[in-house]
């Protein structure tokens, strides 16, 4: 019985030792991996927990976004992030969109050195997002401009005489629901909406002549809807320097004191949908590709509706008619 028990006792005790060397075999592994994700980090590139250049990409037609505006928050709440790229590839978009953005980056200039960067497109809405930094450069070829506040809207009037089709309705006022898509517009209609044009065109000039130190009469000289390269813009005071990427560090470096040789790290905004689970994800990203792959089947027609058109409300858009054709560009009616 004594043999038995020294060899429980033995056992308990080697137990108890193994125990030990796997506990201290796993922490030993796990701060191996650490190191090891430590070191791959450095080796292929810098996170956004050290110091950085933040790039905001600003791209394609602007809407009223609110995780591109949460993710501007964040930016300006970040510790490491010790200036910032605005980097502008857009023909504009809606006018409230565009407002918002500004606002949100203008928040941002007032926490951390900005500079923007037009890059091959920076006109209408695009080029209110620019205003917002205190330094701007374009490429000597960027086209920006475009200054400038657009309502349009569509008349099938002889569409429906052509079917057949009459329509009718009974309003409460006689500029209510004007203009609609089956009649001309009456010239208290035209009149409305001439008015509400102008006024948001009042703001755009005002807001050019502020952050781009013109006086009135300038300011509205530039503001006719025209288009011009970067290199006529920062003739007319539009732009601050020709350049690209490397122009803007180099501003940051010179006139806010950072240093040179910070990485620039893009910025992506995250969606509310960050938090749903694995299986909606990935039945969502399906239904998405699906969705896609409809939408490029239908691809001939995309080209018959003008981008702008899909826009709510009150837009800020320059598109070039036919681009995909790669015919002559011409500025779409501002």
């Amino acid at each position: 019985m004594s043999l038995d028990a020294d060899a429980i006792v033995d056992r308990r005790r080697l137990r108890r030792k193994l125990t030990f060397w796997r506990v201290a075999a796993f922490v030993i592994l796990a701060a191996a991996l650490i190191a090891a994700l430590v070191s791959l980090s450095d080796v292929y590139g810098p996170t956004k927990r050290s110091a950085h250049i933040a790039r905001i990409e600003i791209e394609g037609v602007i809407l009223d976004d609110r995780d591109q505006r949460r993710m501007i928050a964040g930016i300006g709440k970040s510790r490491a992030v010790q200036g910032v790229i605005v980097s502008i590839n857009s023909p504009g978009g809606s006018t409230t969109g565009g407002e918002a953005l500004y606002e949100a980056l203008r928040d941002l200039a007032g926490k951390k050195p900005m500079v923007a960067e037009i890059r091959t497109l920076g006109t209408s809405a695009g080029y209110m997002v620019a205003l917002a930094a205190d330094h701007v450069v374009a490429r000597h070829n960027s086209i920006t401009g475009s200054i400038g506040v657009l309502f349009q809207f569509g008349n099938i009037e002889r569409l429906l005489d052509t079917l057949g089709v009459a329509m009718d309705a009974v309003k409460s006022g006689p500029l209510k629901a004007e203009p609609d898509f089956y009649s001309q517009a009456s010239p208290d209609a035209r009149a409305m909406l001439e008015a509400l044009v102008g006024e948001s065109y009042d703001w755009f000039v005002r807001l050019v002549a502020e952050r781009r130190g013109l006086d009135e009469t300038a300011a509205r000289r530039v503001a006719d809807g025209s288009i011009v390269t970067g290199f006529r813009a920062k003739e007319s005071g539009l732009v601050d320097e020709l350049g690209g990427e490397q122009a803007a560090i180099a501003w940051l470096a010179r006139e806010k004191g950072l240093k040179a040789d910070l990485p620039v790290i893009t910025w992506k905004a995250k969606t509310e949908t960050g938090s749903v689970p694995f299986a909606s994800k990935l039945f969502g990203s399906i239904g998405a590709g699906l969705a896609e792959g409809a939408l490029d089947a239908l691809s001939g027609a995309k080209g018959l509706i003008s981008p702008s058109l899909t826009l709510d409300g009150l837009v800020s858009v320059w598109h070039a008619r036919d681009a995909a054709n790669n015919s002559t560009q011409r500025g779409g009616g501002e």
